[in-house]
């Protein structure tokens, strides 16, 4: 059974043309415009891949900066050595640690933060931790740059808006790239950031159509579906 559509969806579906392609721009304006939350609306975007998510080869799992951040506060925590600890909180984190914050995931499931940071010698122990934290998408990883030595500029990039995206199982990755507060020309530029990392990110393994489609929303909003021009 389709889900039943609010009489505000119904009507923001009713200003554009749903199946039709829109430029950056075009589809910018109308998710502004088709917004009607009470609050500060999320921008999304939902990008279907021509990749087959069974081969190693074809998995995506990278990371960007957007240029002006997500308008989300991100809750960083860093698993490093006692030296570096002061270090990492002037940097942003939340909260910077080492055995004493393991065994927080591990013994009381600990996981109130968005993205963890490790220097390098603390994955050993670390790995202890990964039946938590690895389902929850929140193992630091040398491929999304969140195991490194330089653990106070990673908690500035990420805190200022660097995305960590990867496919799903179906092919699929889901991220935001903004709030609908954000003006036009900030959304424009985030949005054209994050389509050029995916684009980046094509998998030496991937024959044909690499992006099949790309749909942004905002929070209970409309799909609009975006123009985009593979080389």
């Amino acid at each position: 059974m389709a889900k039943k559509q609010s009489k505000t969806l119904k009507a923001s579906y009713g200003t554009f043309d749903k199946e039709k392609s829109y430029s950056v721009s075009e589809a910018v304006k109308i998710l502004r415009e088709t917004s009607a939350t009470k609050f500060d609306s999320t921008a999304e975007i939902h990008f279907t891949l021509g990749i087959d998510p069974r081969h190693a080869d074809q998995q995506i799992r990278t990371t960007t900066s957007l240029p002006h951040g997500t308008g989300k506060s991100v809750r960083v925590v860093v698993f490093c050595e006692d030296d570096r600890v002061k270090d990492a909180l002037a940097a942003g984190a939340t909260e910077a640690g080492g055995q004493e914050l393991i065994d927080r995931v591990i013994q009381k499931g600990w996981t109130d933060f968005d993205v963890a940071v490790a220097t390098p010698s603390m994955m050993k122990n670390l790995a202890k931790a990964a039946r938590i934290l690895g389902p929850r998408g929140l193992m630091p990883n040398p491929k999304s740059g969140t195991v490194t030595p330089e653990v106070e500029k990673a908690v500035k990039e990420l805190a200022a808006g660097r995305l960590e995206f990867r496919n799903d199982k179906l092919g699929l990755i889901h991220s935001v790239f903004g709030k609908t507060s954000f003006s036009q020309k900030n959304l424009e530029e985030n949005l054209e950031g994050i389509i050029n990392a995916v684009k980046e990110a094509k998998p030496a393994g991937v024959k044909g159509i690499y992006i099949k489609r790309i749909t942004i929303t905002s929070t209970m909003g409309p799909g609009i579906k975006v123009e985009c021009n593979e080389e």
